[in-house]
């Protein structure tokens, strides 16, 4: 089931933190219409970045050390208060530092990416690492959140670009949505 998949992924982070690992932050998955549709859910899912999976912007990654590694273009959001209870859109600009382009590696360990929800649930949202940039920009110093356009090239060839409308129409709804759902488990965004 979907709760036996968090417990999995619980579990499993639990390991790494005895193991000397720390909680980075937590991501959100599946937020775009694509991805929902590729698995055929339409419901976001979580999972935890931790200390050992933050690389630096400027060094190259050994993609050997995945299995079938992904890219994903985020907005990576910084707290300057810890959200808990109920939140709203207005709790999380609130709280809000301030945000930083990022790009998120996924990765699966199940063959060719035919995995279902639970799946990538289990298997920590099929989060692999995290390269966070060290350009911070407050949300008073964005126009309109869901229009910051991501334009991505490989090797300087161009090859996909949208907005930030593509996380659920509004990268803070996402937020709203993270917060609320990890409330289930007792977990909650940190400063």
């Amino acid at each position: 089931t979907v709760d036996d998949a968090y417990r999995i992924q619980l579990a499993q982070i639990e390991e790494k933190k005895g193991q000397g690992a720390t909680v980075a932050g937590l991501k959100i998955g599946l937020t775009s219409k694509a991805m929902q549709d590729m698995l055929g859910v339409y419901t976001p899912d979580y999972g935890f970045i931790l200390n050992t999976m933050v690389h630096d912007e400027e060094t190259p990654i050994d993609a050997s050390a995945y299995i079938e590694p992904r890219v994903e273009f985020e907005l990576a959001f910084y707290f300057k208060k810890t959200l808990q209870g109920t939140v709203t859109i207005d709790d999380v600009i609130d709280a809000v530092d301030y945000v930083v382009p990022s790009i998120e590696i996924i990765d699966s360990r199940i063959a060719d990416w035919k995995i279902k929800f639970e799946d990538t649930v289990s298997d920590n949202g099929s989060s692999a690492g995290a390269i966070l940039s060290s350009a911070k920009t407050k949300l008073s110093d964005i126009a309109d959140i869901t229009a910051i356009p991501v334009t991505a090239y490989k090797n300087g060839e161009f090859f996909d670009e949208a907005t930030t409308a593509a996380v659920l129409g509004n990268p803070l709804e996402a937020v709203v949505w993270l917060a609320n759902a990890v409330r289930e488990y007792g977990i909650t965004i940190q400063a």
